[in-house]
């Protein structure tokens, strides 16, 4: 089931979620424990969620946390290969670039669910979301001989139960 077929979670949910995580990055970054800090750090994650429950309310996407975030392997590896391979073709004289833009179809759903899926696409080797023209993500590629758009078909593969979306092809 595609994102846009399922109804959107609540603006209330949504706001305790993203609240939730607003105040564990705030625990994560906090320099003490103190009661004071510990407070302000439950108001800032407040008024942190309900500004972003306005400016991007549930119903522009469904994004699942949880599950992206079992792709942070994937994350991990995908980083450390693409600054390897940019730092091999750029050290290397025998390794020759091609760089272009390459239109690469998406059936990713528009907005919030695209832009994270966009976002992650990026951490490929030699690749960099630059945009989108209908229904296809507009990729700057350092090797436009590359296959490119299959790779991009196969993290949209990959991403799309966390993107909210059924993965299904063709």
């Amino acid at each position: 089931m595609k994102a846009a077929d399922r109804p959107p979670p609540s603006r209330a949910r949504t706001a305790v979620v993203r609240g939730a995580l607003y105040f564990a990055l705030w625990i994560v970054l906090l320099p003490s424990a103190q009661p004071l800090d510990v407070a302000l750090g439950l108001a800032s994650a407040a008024a942190a969620a309900w500004v972003s429950v306005r400016l991007l309310p549930p119903e522009c996407g469904d994004v699942h946390l949880g599950l992206l975030l079992r792709q942070m392997p994937h994350f991990a590896w995908a980083s450390v290969a693409a600054g390897l391979d940019v730092a091999r073709r750029a050290l290397s004289p025998r390794v020759s670039i091609n760089p272009g833009f390459v239109a690469c179809p998406t059936r990713v759903t528009p907005g919030v669910a695209r832009n994270t899926f966009a976002t992650v696409a990026s951490l490929m080797p030699g690749t960099l979301a630059a945009g989108e023209d209908g229904d296809r993500l507009i990729v700057h590629a350092l090797d436009i001989g590359l296959p490119c758009a299959e790779q991009m078909e196969a993290e949209e593969r990959r991403f799309a139960p966390a993107l909210g979306e059924d993965g299904h092809h063709g």
